[in-house]
């Protein structure tokens, strides 16, 4: 039973990596942005050529990810996001649906159908004891990696000049931008750091999810349940979302493999009926 859990956690942190940024953006822009699983595997794509085809080690190719990922949003953003800020949510929806099947499309022709190889660095390979308890390093460092992202972006945006900005921007955009704040710059670097994040979680995810072309609309429901389960616009509300989904998900598909693949989207029903505006409703970026 320990070990079910730890792997759902750490199965939930992968989650929370990818879908942390989606809420960020989403709180922020209120833009319904359904291609963040394409930046997820923009990031994985990128690691995986650069350790398999340029020799790079592991952990200078998930910094790779993050920058590749981010890039791709900062682009995309440009050149097409933040045109559609102020549309309708259905607009948002068909360009962000678009964008997936294009990347879909796009690695698929580049880089064939199959799962993307990956080898764990010596590192991270085998188990170790931990409580008394044999655990696999990979999963510890998948643990460790979530909990390190979740509190840089606590700190970051509720100790520093670029959270109060951010903060400011969530309560009221126009009062935001009538005390000096860039807003549209703000928005930028918030989609290029939330992108990021999805890149980083689409590189971890290459040792325990597998990462090929059809990755953005395999993962897209998971994503979506950690965000509207969780509370979009928040940090914390993902992050008990994503564990609560990883745990849920992969306790039911070992005790009930007939059926457990549906046990999330139970958890799902329930929780949003029980709590409409998310496990931790928005009160700010917290």
């Amino acid at each position: 039973m320990q070990i079910v859990i730890f792997d759902g956690v750490a199965y939930g942190m992968l989650l929370f990596l990818i879908g942390v940024g989606l809420s960020i953006t989403m709180g922020l822009m209120n833009f319904v942005n359904l291609a963040h699983g394409s930046f997820a595997m923009v990031g994985g794509y990128a690691a995986s050529v650069l350790m398999n085809r340029a020799g790079l080690g592991f952990f200078p190719a998930l910094a790779a990810a993050f920058l590749a990922a981010a890039l791709a949003g900062a682009a995309l953003e440009f050149l097409f996001y933040r045109h559609l800020y102020k549309a309708h949510p259905l607009d948002q929806v068909l360009l962000s649906i678009g964008v997936v099947f294009v990347s879909v499309a796009a690695f698929s022709y580049f880089f064939g159908p199959s799962i993307q190889p990956f080898s764990l660095p010596a590192v991270l390979e085998g188990r170790i004891t931990l409580l008394g308890l044999e655990v696999g390093r990979y999963r510890l460092f998948l643990i460790v990696c979530g909990v390190a992202v979740l509190a840089a972006l606590l700190l970051a945006l509720g100790k520093t000049r670029y959270g109060a900005m951010v903060r400011a921007s969530v309560d009221n955009q126009r009062v935001a931008g009538g005390t000096g704040i860039r807003v549209q710059r703000l928005f930028f670097l918030t989609f290029s750091l939330g992108c990021g994040l999805a890149g980083l979680g689409g590189a971890l995810s290459l040792g325990m999810l597998g990462l090929e072309p059809s990755f953005p609309l395999k993962y897209l429901v998971y994503f979506l349940i950690v965000v509207c389960v969780g509370g979009a616009g928040t940090i914390t509300g993902p992050f008990v979302a994503a564990l609560l989904v990883g745990i849920v998900d992969v306790a039911g598909k070992y005790y009930l493999p007939e059926a457990g693949a549906f046990l999330i989207y139970v958890v799902m029903i329930v929780m949003l009926l029980l709590r409409p505006n998310g496990i931790v409703p928005r009160k700010g970026l917290a």
